[in-house]
């Protein structure tokens, strides 16, 4: 019996080394990993993930678009590709392209049709995780995002335990209170897990109406900046309220390029040029012909 369970410790411990060796593998391919995560769900995080991850292939950087919100895929749907099949290439699985610099790999590929629930629990979502970043080819990329679920469960946690050196992660809150509590607590996570944090983005920051341009702050104002100031962390900007943001994620079609003179899309570009100081990134793909670097 000692032998017995010697040999089975011994397996273990030789497949978690070929775990290993395989992600690092993967990860040695990606430049910069970065997590976008919210204390708490309705604070528009997959809209924020959607459209930082356009933004930057639209730079002409390659960027990997990784859906970890297992439970609530949105991704696909917000991109207009919820319809794409996921390959299969000498044992790897080929992400869906939104377009040449953007791939995209999320649960939603595989579900038969929209309503179709994941039930799952912990370790197969682990599971799940650490197949999206080992056994999906994503080639060379600039950047991978990968877009969390709410709170700081099992998918956060997998995702910072999976990529040892990810660059941080971009915390994404709404003014009111209520989301002001959770984030000081996605915050604390992100410490305690050794994540650096790159920044905090206040989605849903005022309403502009769109006829005579006058500002409503709906859900207060300035909250994120003012929790990234206690706890010390950057605060990247802040992201108004506009219909056309709902219009777009039903459309299929990311905000920025919905309406690239609004608002939204200029706080999204500016956002994204923090980033990319932020992670010191350089242009490794030129843009496509005839398009101008925004």
């Amino acid at each position: 019996m000692k032998e017995e369970n010697k040999s089975q410790r011994a397996d273990k411990t030789l497949e978690q080394w070929k775990d290993r060796q395989a992600l690092g593998k993967r990860l040695g391919k990606i430049k910069h990993k970065i997590l976008v995560m919210s204390g708490k769900g309705g604070v528009g995080k997959s809209t924020v993930a959607t459209n930082i991850a356009f933004a930057l292939s639209e730079k002409g950087f390659k960027v990997g678009l990784m859906d970890v919100d297992i439970h609530g895929p949105n991704i696909p749907k917000m991109l207009g590709i919820e319809w794409g099949q996921v390959g299969g290439k000498e044992g790897n699985l080929q992400p869906v392209f939104h377009s040449p610099n953007l791939k995209v790999m999320s649960i939603g590929f595989f579900l038969r049709q929209e309503s179709d629930a994941v039930i799952w629990r912990g370790p197969l979502k682990m599971n799940l995780i650490k197949q999206f970043i080992r056994d999906v080819d994503w080639g060379e990329l600039d950047y991978l995002i990968a877009d969390s679920p709410p709170g700081t469960g099992d998918e956060p946690l997998s995702v910072c335990q999976l990529i040892e050196k990810a660059d941080g992660a971009l915390i994404v809150t709404t003014p009111q209170e209520v989301a002001l509590t959770d984030i000081r607590k996605a915050v604390t996570f992100c410490r305690r897990v050794n994540m650096p944090i790159l920044g905090i983005i206040e989605n849903m920051s005022g309403f502009i109406c769109p006829h005579c341009g006058k500002r409503t702050d709906l859900f207060k104002c300035g909250g994120g900046k003012r929790v990234a100031e206690e706890a010390g962390e950057p605060f990247l900007g802040s992201i108004p309220i506009d219909p056309l943001v709902v219009e777009a994620c039903d459309e299929g079609i990311p905000a920025l390029s919905k309406k690239p003179d609004s608002e939204v899309a200029k706080a999204f570009k500016d956002i994204v040029k923090i980033i990319i100081k932020k992670t010191k990134e350089e242009v490794s793909t030129k843009s496509a012909p005839g398009k101008e670097e925004k």
